[in-house]
């Protein structure tokens, strides 16, 4: 099924059903279809990209669907990129077109000083998005697509910093909304409260998913504890996915206990691990089902749901809550061993859990190198991801293989933030490890040793990071040591460094 076929049936069902503030499906197709013949009169041809970025507006609901009518390729760009890695994304993605939020724009123009794509300007009094719908000549029809095009590019960093593009099919986000629907319940009756950012995954699948049910769309462009809970009180929000870092922000809101929560029977978390006490503060605030969840950007995302299928005694039931989960509808999971033998099922051997499935990508954006290297020769995709699983076959990640950080629900990868560090005159060597977080979830800490003499302190090594990096891959904390601990065989022992107090 092609992408907007979504919005098509869903419209010629229930023309009427409320889509998003202030516009009903038929209204919202009709837009859909203005943009997309907007965007081919701007002379997009099919198989072309277009970026995007912007807050959570319905603005991005349209895009999606527009670039799925069009036949182009949507590229969602994260609005907290730093100018050296927005620049080698659109490298790569060669985008047609680069639609962006008016505060963003002058980052993509830094990123792009020459070679420049057609820019179109989202928000404020002269808002460029608005003007292409109501100049759009009729819409000629969607542009026929197989299953297997590609239907989107989420760029995630690589180990050595480089952005690698995930290509998601028309046919990996279709059947992702209808798994999704089936798993979670949706239905016409559901409100999404679009808060998690929706150039994320974390958020992102839903605009499909809630479509195909005929559900509403509500929208917070930036997250912000008190306005995420105003939005979950007063437009009736049912059922929303979040990051940890947001929701132990929302449960600490002062006077958050005196608030109800009547509409809401679902909140899910992803994105980065949870502690089992946030867990609980969720579900004694918000008093509704609560539903861990595991994914990747490479599979739609979900892999996993914290959802029983069978009743368990409450104790085992808050337990398996704050597990990683069983696995999500038409997901094959396994967890091996580096020769590739399966762990046994006794919740202690770790391994690495694989995957196979019709949500999971076809590979990199022009990246046969290391497509080739995220799958075993019998087709599963490495999540690189280290867990347990019971004998239930339920899972739970014990760390990541490659040191990979998930602070507020953003990937970091230690090399690229110890190769910022590399470049202080003052640090002679350097690691990036992880600590726990209530907040984040993890922390992103390095462990420097300086030249001798010198006398940098942390604030200055943070500052410097901050020039180089995205904030969320920025330290948290630097340790000082006089040596870094080692193996026996030389190797740098981060778990050594993780075991150090924080002073």
């Amino acid at each position: 099924m092609a992408l907007f076929d979504l919005l098509r049936m869903r419209a010629d069902a229930t023309p009427l059903a409320c889509a998003c503030p202030a516009r009903d499906y038929a209204a919202l197709r009709q837009r859909v279809e203005r943009l997309a013949s907007a965007w081919r009169a701007l002379g997009l041809r099919p198989g072309e990209r277009v970026a995007f970025a912007d807050g959570n507006t319905p603005r991005y609901l349209e895009a999606y669907f527009a670039a799925a009518a069009g036949g182009f390729i949507f590229v969602p760009l994260n609005t907290r990129l730093g100018v050296a890695e927005l620049r080698r994304i659109l490298v790569d993605a060669q985008p047609a077109l680069i639609c962006a939020e008016s505060s963003f724009m002058p980052l993509c123009r830094e990123a792009l000083a020459t070679n420049m794509p057609r820019l179109v300007e989202l928000g404020g009094a002269a808002c460029a998005h608005e003007a292409l719908i109501a100049q759009a000549p009729p819409f000629a029809g969607a542009h026929p697509v197989c299953a297997e095009d590609p239907a989107h590019i989420y760029y995630t960093s690589g180990t050595t910093g480089a952005a690698k593009g995930v290509v998601l099919t028309h046919a990996n986000v279709a059947t992702h909304a209808r798994a999704a629907a089936a798993e979670l319940s949706l239905s016409a009756a559901d409100t999404w409260g679009h808060i998690a950012p929706m150039f994320h995954l974390a958020d992102a699948w839903a605009v499909f998913a809630i479509t195909l049910v005929g559900g509403r769309h509500v929208f917070l462009p930036r997250f912000e504890p008190a306005a995420a809970l105003h939005l979950f009180v007063h437009e009736g929000i049912t059922i929303t996915n979040l990051v940890p870092t947001m929701l132990n922000s929302l449960v600490q809101q002062s006077g958050v206990q005196e608030l109800r929560f009547p509409a809401l029977r679902r909140i899910l978390s992803g994105g980065a691990p949870i502690a089992p006490a946030l867990v609980r503060r969720i579900m004694d605030t918000f008093r509704c089902e609560y539903i861990n969840t595991y994914g990747m950007t490479e599979t739609s995302p979900y892999l996993t749901l914290s959802l029983p299928q069978t009743a368990f005694s409450v104790a085992e039931d808050f337990s398996r809550r704050a597990m990683t989960g069983r696995a999500f509808q038409g997901i094959e999971l396994r967890v091996v061993r580096d020769d590739g033998t399966a762990v046994e099922r006794d919740g202690v051997a770790v391994g690495e859990i694989q995957v196979r499935g019709a949500t999971v990508t076809p590979g990199y954006w022009r990246n046969a190198a290391a497509t080739a290297a995220a799958f075993t020769a019998d087709g599963f995709l490495r999540t690189g991801d280290l867990a347990v699983q019971d004998s239930l076959g339920w899972v739970n990640i014990v760390d990541r293989k490659k040191d990979v950080i998930i602070t507020g629900g953003e990937k970091v990868y230690t090399t690229e933030v110890e190769a910022a560090l590399a470049t202080h005159a003052d640090i002679v060597e350097c690691a990036v490890f992880s600590r726990p977080s209530e907040c984040w979830g993890e922390e992103v800490t390095a462990a420097v040793v300086l030249r001798t003499g010198c006398v940098t302190d942390a604030d200055a090594i943070i500052a410097h990071c901050t020039a180089l990096l995205s904030a969320w891959k920025v330290p948290k904390q630097i340790v000082f040591l006089a040596a870094l601990p080692r193996t026996g065989s030389g190797k740098i022992s981060k778990q050594s460094l993780r075991a150090i107090q924080p002073s």
